[in-house]
């Protein structure tokens, strides 16, 4: 059971997608949040008007028992020095911050209990995916009750892979809509008007990430029931994947680049 209050720190794309999948998915009681943000934006507005306490007065803080630190990776000290010692003792510390290593946040945080979550902006439907890290079983316990409502969760067992894992879940959802956006533009190089390409473009990539989550088979075997020996769509994977230089080196170079950057930023 998630200790309560729930207080969330920086409310913006990410700690916005956060509070609405609760909201969507009835996880808490908006009576039961704090939120923390310097320009409230409409989910956090949304969440006051329902009941919340929208950056109330410093002593409702020590009242928190679980806290979401949501903020810029770049920030993150900044939030501890001002916060870190107005929480109660044992205020659980949930960073879905990139790059922060929970060591340096525990220390800044005056040695409390805290675990990483790597979660997508998809969690604001309920359907969002989070890779959850923690030392100590009560922040584990923690994050699980938070984002499993809300997520596809995978547990890690070794802090160092969150930075993998940040660039394949975390950053992957840019990389889905970029497909989107070049789909499209090839549609209208091939001949297409721009609404039929953008429908289309689209429409294809809903209706087979949904194929993909329903049905339970692999990659490989939908691309088969698609893919005809000789047909136009084996054609075009056979470009797509094109030995060294297709879709598979470009997605590694890609995730390496992101992992690199996660790294960096802690």
């Amino acid at each position: 059971m998630l200790a309560l209050p729930l207080m969330i720190i920086g409310a913006g794309a990410l700690g916005g997608s956060i509070l609405k999948g609760l909201r969507v998915t009835t996880t808490v009681d908006p009576s039961d949040v704090i939120i923390l943000d310097l320009h409230p934006q409409a989910e956090a507005q949304a969440y006051g008007e329902l009941g919340a306490r929208l950056n109330p007065e410093a002593d409702v803080l020590a009242e928190a028992r679980t806290v979401i630190v949501a903020v810029k990776p770049q920030g993150w000290r900044a939030v501890a020095e001002a916060f870190g010692d107005k929480l109660r003792a044992d205020a659980v510390i949930v960073s879905v911050m990139a790059g922060v290593r929970t060591t340096d946040l525990s220390a800044a945080f005056g040695a409390r209990k805290v675990a990483r979550v790597m979660p997508t902006t998809g969690v604001a439907t309920g359907k969002g995916v989070a890779s959850l890290y923690a030392a100590e079983s009560e922040a584990l316990e923690a994050a699980k009750c938070i984002f499993e409502p809300i997520a596809s969760t995978v547990v890690l067992g070794d802090e160092g892979l969150i930075d993998a894992a940040t660039a394949v879940s975390g950053s992957g959802p840019a990389y889905v809509y970029a497909f989107a956006a070049a789909l499209e533009a090839a549609g209208l190089e091939a001949g297409l008007e721009a609404d039929d390409a953008r429908v289309l473009a689209r429409a294809t990539l809903i209706s087979a990430a949904n194929l993909l989550d329903i049905s339970g088979e692999e990659p490989e075997a939908l691309i088969k029931k698609v893919a005809s020996p000789g047909g136009t769509t084996e054609a075009g994977l056979k470009f797509l994947r094109a030995e060294g230089q297709g879709l598979n080196e470009l997605i590694t170079a890609t995730v390496l680049a992101a992992q690199k950057r996660s790294r960096e930023l802690g």
